[in-house]
């Protein structure tokens, strides 16, 4: 075919640039862990195959003089002439003018819409021939494991329907694989086919390698001089790759991570008193094979400061600066501590703003002497300016409603505009666990003195799976299994299944909560429960028995504050004592006097103080219960049982320096009382011994219950032929001492010590076959253990030493216990 000379002349042209960058993407492939960067093409069965050119044609040179009389658009299919003509420079009535015709080339390519471009003059007219860029009708993904479809076509911009370039193919490419390094794979490869089809169609296709996952093969610190390498690789949360962390994603190297790494190392450091302190660089460098980092961490320490002097001056007139002295915990003399004057100046806030003064704020002003290694603390409590919530915009919840997220926020539209109380709500919705991010923010309102708060973020999977196994002197091998979702429907209501299969017993639980109850600010919930508790045997000795319970209650519960609730549940269930020996030498009159059925009609309320610092890991704080059981609402067992506990935190962190320091006190005591003729059974009172009171076995202390048969004697030498069977009163105290151990914190052991005491009794003895040693004497012991943090539960091994013990007692020196909260 005849191809005219302004065509030939724009392809030879065109080669030279082509073979360059045929020659750059060659280099490119080349490099080392670089994908193929190339987009190559085929034709599907039955297609007709097309070169793709990655370069415009020149404008043919248009004669001089003249107006252009017409615009004729040649080769459009798809585009509509109007469409076409609209984007040019030139239009009908210029003159011929040559700049513009070539502007009017550039303006057609840079659409996007076009492959080649090309304007000639004939006579009055100017032609233009265009070959259109091909449509996208579907794009696939192909190899990708690491990187999900779905967040792959959320990175790209090639959609179907949309026209196809390999300029955006090749940015698409640059997109996936920026996604692959967002979640660690530095070394995946993508590469791009595209598939022609009939009537200027494509397909496209992404192929990929996810390589693997580069892990941190060493993290170093340079400019440190006061702490070791070791002491701030466990201040950072990046930890080195080694066998036993293969459940972590923190050996991973992750951007957001290490400027968080950042925030760590600032606040450790001026937590020690280095206000000086600075993050000159932190570098993550990959191994010359792509499969591992080496991260580095500059610092500049500066000197460690002393407060020389702390003063408050409060331009508010009502609030006085001595009063306001005392909620800052520093003092002259002490070194400087960043966590203590934060704790202050949030301290200053509150009060500020439970006085009525919303817009309060504090400015710190400190001034450092490095040579006389001081500083002086000025903290300015001013009014500021009176900024109001105009409008609480929420996006991001795609899941969740907006009730979930509104009610965790302490301020309301309206309301006066309160950094304290923002950062209050930021927490709220973090400690939900719905969501991956967010972020509070504001913008300017419709007026200078309002604001709209911008509440935005990122849902994340809120249903869990846990599989755990263990060991336990109650219950011995054991295996728990839940399964639950927190966020059921994005209601925020939390649903759950979990069971306990165990050697010596089986508990099962289904329960149901919803923390807003007629969205106010009630709990509500219920739960269907069953417990087997198979061939229990008292303490070790000559009898046993097994018993079960099975039945459901409701909960409601109403917060006062952030630190204490009250909570009140009405339960009913039915229990059975089952499984007594045969031989009726070693039957114990108690036991076979209350087995068989009983029924429990029980209304609790549980008032709550906590002040804990944290729920899971508590470091300081008190938390206190108070309980009431009041049995025989309707049926059943008759009772009122009081069981109150305490447990008060203090951290040793500024003793020891280290906060895996920390002294915990604990106690409780319990009183039961039988009313309306019920005389309590064996499984209404209390039982001491094993986690309740370390040296001694399950259930080994308390009331003693002993066969006085003449034939006993004989058949059991020892004179052993009864066990405890609980007492009416009790009361225990703990203390503890937790402490690190010189291993990797990653590996969650610590180690503890403790003295346990208490005592219970109470019982009324029954026949004249059966003495009973009662004594409310103390019972004291001693011990050492160590806690293991495992994924699959707290594992808790402790050997302790009774130092006082009672007649009847049984002790059990070593302790194995599974999924115990310390």
């Amino acid at each position: 075919m005849f191809k005219p000379r302004s065509v030939l002349l724009a392809s030879v042209c065109l080669l030279p640039s082509m073979l360059a960058a045929s020659s750059a993407a060659a280099q490119a492939q080349n490099a080392p862990g670089n994908a193929t960067q190339g987009v190559s093409t085929q034709s599907a069965p039955g297609a007709t195959a097309r070169r793709v050119h990655t370069r415009p044609a020149s404008a043919q040179q248009a004669a001089p003089g003249g107006s252009i009389g017409s615009i004729n658009v040649i080769g459009n299919h798809r585009i509509e002439t109007s469409t076409v003509t609209a984007y040019m420079v030139v239009q009908v009535g210029d003159p011929f003018d040559q700049q513009r015709i070539d502007q009017s080339v550039k303006t057609l390519y840079a659409t996007g819409l076009f492959q080649t471009v090309h304007i000639s003059r004939d006579g009055n007219g100017l032609d233009v021939n265009v070959v259109e860029n091909p449509t996208v009708t579907t794009v696939f993904f192909s190899g990708n494991k690491a990187v999900a479809d779905k967040d792959a076509q959320a990175a790209i911009t090639l959609k179907p329907n949309s026209v196809y370039t390999p300029q955006a193919a090749e940015a698409d490419r640059g997109a996936l694989l920026a996604a692959y390094a967002k979640k660690g794979y530095y070394n995946a490869q993508v590469s791009v086919s595209v598939i022609h089809l009939s009537d200027n169609r494509v397909n496209v296709v992404f192929n990929s390698i996810d390589g693997t996952e580069p892990k941190l093969s060493r993290i170093l610190f340079t400019g440190n001089q006061h702490f070791s390498q070791s002491t701030l690789r466990q201040i950072v949360s990046s930890r080195e790759y080694a066998w036993w962390r293969f459940l972590s994603g923190s050996t991973s190297y992750n951007a957001d991570r290490v400027q968080y790494d950042d925030y760590l190392l600032h606040k450790f450091y001026m937590h020690k008193g280095y206000a000086d302190m600075q993050i000159v660089s932190s570098n993550a460098n990959l191994s010359p094979d792509r499969k591992s980092f080496y991260l580095t961490y500059a610092v500049a320490e500066g000197p460690r400061y002393r407060v020389k002097s702390l003063k408050i001056v409060s331009s508010i007139r009502t609030l006085d600066d001595k009063k306001l002295r005392g909620l800052v915990p520093l003092s002259a003399g002490d070194w400087f501590d960043g966590d203590a004057l934060q704790e202050g100046i949030v301290a200053l806030n509150k009060r500020a703003l439970d006085l009525g003064y919303a817009f309060a704020t504090v400015n710190p002003d400190i001034e450092t002497d490095p040579k006389d290694g001081t500083l002086t603390i000025t903290l300015n409590v001013v009014n500021g300016p009176r900024v109001w919530i105009q409008r609480i915009d929420i996006t991001g919840n795609t899941r969740s409603e907006d009730k979930v997220i509104r009610r965790e926020l302490t301020v309301a539209e309206g309301d006066a505009y309160n950094q304290t109380k923002i950062d209050e709500s930021t927490k709220n919705l973090k400690d939900l666990g719905f969501f991956k991010d967010q972020n509070l923010t504001t913008s300017p309102g419709s007026t200078p003195n309002q604001v709209v708060l911008n509440t935005k973020v990122t849902e994340q999977a809120t249903g869990q799976f846990s599989l755990g196994g263990g060991y336990s002197s109650s219950l011995g091998a054991l295996l728990n299994t839940g399964l639950s979702q927190n966020n059921i429907l994005g209601t925020g209501n939390n649903a759950s299944i979990n069971a306990l299969l165990a050697q010596r017993g089986t508990q099962i639980n289904l329960g149901y909560t919803d923390p807003y109850f007629l969205d106010r600010n009630l709990i509500a919930g219920g739960d269907l429960f069953r417990t087997v508790t198979d061939s229990y045997t008292s303490s070790g000795q000559s009898y046993s028995y097994s018993e079960s319970s099975m039945g459901g209650d409701l909960r409601l519960g109403y917060r006062f504050n952030s630190h204490v609730t009250q909570t009140f549940t009405y339960t009913v269930s039915d229990r059975d004592i089952y499984d007594l020996p045969t031989a009726s030498s070693s039957q114990n009159l108690y036991i076979i006097d209350e087995a068989g059925w009983s029924s429990l009609s029980q209304l609790s309320q549980t008032l709550s103080f906590d002040y804990l610092d944290d729920d899971q890991s508590p470091t300081s704080g008190l938390l206190v219960n108070l309980t009431v059981d009041f049995a025989g609402v309707g049926f059943g067992a008759k009772y009122v049982r009081l069981t109150p506990d305490v447990s008060y935190y203090i951290p040793l962190e500024h003793v020891f320096g280290d906060p895996g320091w920390v002294l915990k006190f604990s106690g409780s005591a319990g009183y039961i009382k039988d009313y309306g003729g019920y005389s309590d059974k064996i499984e209404d009172r209390f039982f001491l011994g094993g986690d309740s009171l370390r040296g001694f076995a399950d259930g080994g202390i308390g009331p003693y219950a002993q066969d006085l048969a003449a034939n006993v004697s004989a058949k059991y030498p020892d004179g052993l032929t009864g066990g405890q069977i609980g007492g009416r009163y009790m009361w225990t105290q703990s203390t503890e001492l937790h402490f690190p151990l010189p291993v990797s914190k990653d590996l969650g052991i610590t180690g503890f010590a403790f003295v346990d005491t208490g005592s219970l009794w109470g019982a009324s003895s029954i026949g004249t076959v059966q003495q009973l040693t009662d004594s409310a004497g103390p019972r004291v012991a001693a011990g050492i253990g160590v806690s293991w943090n495992t994924p699959f539960g707290l594992i808790n091994l402790s050997l302790a030493d009774p130092i006082v013990k009672q007649a009847g007692d049984q002790v059990q020196q070593f302790r194995v216990s599974f999924g115990t909260r310390f």
